[in-house]
């Protein structure tokens, strides 16, 4: 496939700049998208000022481009309010844009919270039963279908990452598991590019020998992680949550948020 036009949405955001650094210059045209200010545009960058639930502007932006990364949209837990406008709505815009541009493929941030509710006792691939464990990762999952549905019955190539930790490094426990480096994370963007296939779900994380996911679909496509949260144990590994849901989850505390369930049920060992 030749990319002639890159479009990243969210790309004001803290893994947008990543993907906007990465790709500077990459391709003849760089498209950069968020609802708030960007840095200045640079040699074959255009900036567009777009929220995602306004359908004219989004199906404007898209006109043009071969390929979206998918940054866009609210970026962690919130009302249902926020969330289906932004993360709902938004993506709704975003794909069916893209279906009347001829968008030839979409690489979606999904996100490790739309499996949160599965036990860290278990390890678990990406055909794995959806749990999310918060309005935020209902609406990733929601965005995993959404490229399926896509994908399936209009011929966009969807790729969706299921980002873990991404951070300059792991910043707690639950972390070592869960980390993604920025090198990795642009390894998977690449990947999303480049590799030949019509839908798949990735794990978003690094070389971490405590990880719950089983990231060999990833492998499949050519990944090949450089780094490993193994390399900053010593600092973190006393960050525990105070809460036995919290460590129970791989999502976490967005697991233990609000949470009034069976634990037992969910941590049972499969």
């Amino acid at each position: 496939m030749t990319i002639n036009r890159l479009l990243i949405t969210g790309a004001g955001g803290a893994l947008g700049k990543i993907a906007r650094a990465h790709y500077q210059g990459r391709f003849p045209h760089l498209r950069l998208s968020d609802r708030v200010g960007m840095d200045p545009s640079r040699a074959g960058e255009e900036i567009v000022q777009c929220d995602l639930v306004e359908r004219d502007r989004v199906e404007e932006m898209l006109m043009g481009v071969n390929a979206v990364i998918h940054f866009g949209g609210q970026p962690v837990e919130a009302d249902w309010d926020t969330v289906i406008n932004s993360n709902l709505i938004g993506a709704i815009n975003l794909f069916e844009g893209a279906r009347k541009a001829g968008v030839e493929r979409i690489i979606f941030a999904s996100s490790n919270h739309a499996i949160g509710m599965h036990a860290r006792a278990n390890t678990i691939d990406h055909a794995c039963e959806p749990r999310p464990d918060t309005r935020y990762g209902l609406s990733k999952a929601f965005g995993e279908d959404l490229g399926r549905l896509y994908a399936y019955k209009h011929g966009i190539r969807s790729m969706n990452i299921r980002i873990g930790s991404c951070f300059p490094k792991p910043f707690d426990a639950r972390s070592l598991s869960s980390w993604l480096s920025f090198r990795d994370l642009c390894q998977l963007l690449d990947i999303g590019l480049e590799a030949e296939y019509q839908f798949e779900i990735l794990y978003g994380v690094s070389n971490n020998p405590t990880s719950w996911w089983d990231n060999s679909n990833a492998e499949r496509l050519g990944y090949k992680p450089v780094d490993t949260a193994e390399d900053y144990r010593a600092e973190v590994e006393h960050l525990t949550f105070d809460n036995p849901v919290g460590e129970a989850l791989q999502g976490g505390m967005y697991g233990a948020e609000e949470f009034s369930g069976d634990l037992t049920t969910l941590t049972k060992k499969r």
